[in-house]
C-alpha cells in the first residue's frame, strides 16, 4: 500500500500550468529521487504533496494519518537573532530535551543543542533542519534540495545520514536533487520531471532513456553510467515512448 500517491495532478501557479498530468505512487521504505531542469516543476511537487500548494486538477491521496517531515532549500533566520538549536527545533510545538536530543542524535548532529543558529556551518544548518523534521516520526521524508551550497563531501555526508534514517525508521523518503553524481548510489528510483513525468524508473535505466539524455545531455548520463550494472528491467517504467517531442520544453 502507497503512503501517498499523486492521481493526475496538475497544478497552475499564477495562470501558468507548472505540472501537468502527474500520476505517481511513494511506499514505505524506498528512496526516490526527482531529476529535472530549473523550473521544471519539482518543488511544486513537494509543495503539492505536503498539502502546501492545492492541485488544479486531479487530486493527492494520503494513507491514513500519514506523518510528513520536510526538509527546505534553505531557512533563513536573522544573524542577530539570539536563539539556540534546541530553541529552534521547539518551535512551533514545544518539544522536550529527550525528543530533541534524540533527532539530532539521529541526523549525525548530536551536540549541536546548545549551539546558537547563527554561528552553524552550511552542513550543520542543513542536519539541524534535518532533526526538526525527524520530530515529527515521519512515515515518508520529503527533502527538496536539501545539500544546496554543500561541498561534494558534505553532500556525500548528509545522503549517508539520510540512508541511516531510512533504516532506521523504515520511512519512505523523496530527494529532488541536482546532484546527478548522486542520483544512482542514493536512490532506488528516479522521476525525470519537466512540467510532467518524462520517465521513470530504476536510475540506470533512466540514464538511458532519450528524455533524459534530451534534458541533460549525455555528460550527465556518463556519470551515472559509471553506476551501471546488469539488472532485469522487467518492471521499470518505460521511458521511451510519446514523450520525446516534449522533453526539450
Amino acid at each position: 500500500m502507497s503512503l501517498l500517491s499523486l492521481q493526475g495532478v496538475g497544478v497552475r501557479l499564477g495562470g501558468a500550468e507548472v505540472l501537468r498530468d502527474v500520476d505517481l505512487s511513494f511506499a514505505r521504505g524506498e528512496i526516490v529521487t526527482i531529476v529535472g531542469p530549473n523550473g521544471s516543476g519539482k518543488s511544486t511537487l513537494l509543495r503539492a504533496m505536503i498539502g502546501a500548494v492545492r492541485p488544479s486538477s486531479g487530486q493527492v491521496v494520503r494513507a491514513s494519518g500519514l506523518r510528513i517531515g520536510y526538509v527546505p532549500q534553505t531557512l533563513h533566520i536573522d544573524a542577530t537573532l539570539p536563539i539556540t538549536v534546541a530553541r529552534f527545533l521547539s518551535l512551533p510545538v514545544r518539544r522536550n530535551r529527550g525528543e530533541i536530543a534524540e533527532a539530532l542524535d539521529q541526523a549525525g548532529v548530536p551536540d549541536l543543542g546548545a549551539r546558537q543558529m547563527a554561528r552553524l556551518s552550511g552542513g550543520q544548518f542543513q542536519r539541524v533542519l534535518l532533526a526538526r523534521a525527524l520530530l515529527e516520526t515521519p512515515d515518508l521524508l520529503l527533502l527538496d534540495e536539501a545539500t544546496r551550497g554543500l561541498d561534494q563531501p558534505g553532500s556525500a555526508a548528509f545522503y549517508r545520514q539520510v540512508e541511516e534514517v531510512r533504516q532506521r525508521l523504515g520511512c519512505g523518503v523523496v530527494m529532488v536533487s541536482h546532484e546527478l553524481h548522486v542520483v544512482m548510489s542514493a536512490s532506488d528510483r528516479v522521476i525525470c520531471l519537466n512540467g510532467h513525468i518524462c520517465c521513470e524508473g530504476k536510475p540506470e535505466v533512466v540514464a538511458d532513456a532519450p528524455e533524459y539524455r534530451a534534458l541533460f545531455g549525455t555528460g550527465t548520463g556518463g556519470a551515472l553510467a559509471l553506476y551501471r550494472h546488469d539488472h532485469n528491467h522487467s518492471h521499470d517504467h518505460d521511458c521511451g515512448h510519446d514523450h520525446t517531442h516534449e522533453a526539450a520544453e
